[in-house]
């Protein structure tokens, strides 16, 4: 199954991707729009960037778009459908997929031109 146009949605707000040490729990209470990964060499955070406590490491100032609705699992390279028009316009991307959906974060200076691409790539930003 390919990927049709998609349609995306900025998320309001500024958000933060944190970094903790492998094993850590984060501390802190999370808006509505909160993820944490564990690998055996660190613990990320992305979540709203007035969230983060003092000494958190973390890189501030990210946008989210959003994939509306649910995607089906069988569908093939819906991030690369996405990344791959910000990567040729020169933006850095953090991604982050759920059962449902994909997200993307973008450095709150490059959303106007993420947008840009995308739109220009046959997706629907709202």
């Amino acid at each position: 199954m390919t990927v049709p146009g998609l349609r995306l949605k900025a998320l309001p707000g500024r958000f933060a991707i944190c970094r903790l040490d492998p094993g850590a729990v984060p501390f802190w209470e999370a808006g509505a729009f909160y993820s944490v990964t564990q690998t055996a060499d660190e613990l990320s955070v992305v979540c709203a960037e007035a969230d983060v406590p003092e000494g958190v490491r973390h890189s501030p100032g990210w946008r989210i778009l959003g994939v509306s609705g649910r995607l089906d699992l069988a569908l093939v390279g819906v991030l690369s459908a996405l990344t791959a028009p910000l990567a040729s316009a020169g933006i850095s991307v953090f991604a982050l997929s759920t059962f449902d959906t994909d997200y993307l974060l973008v450095q709150e200076p490059n959303l106007d031109r993420a947008v840009e691409a995308l739109r220009s790539a046959g997706h629907l930003v709202e």
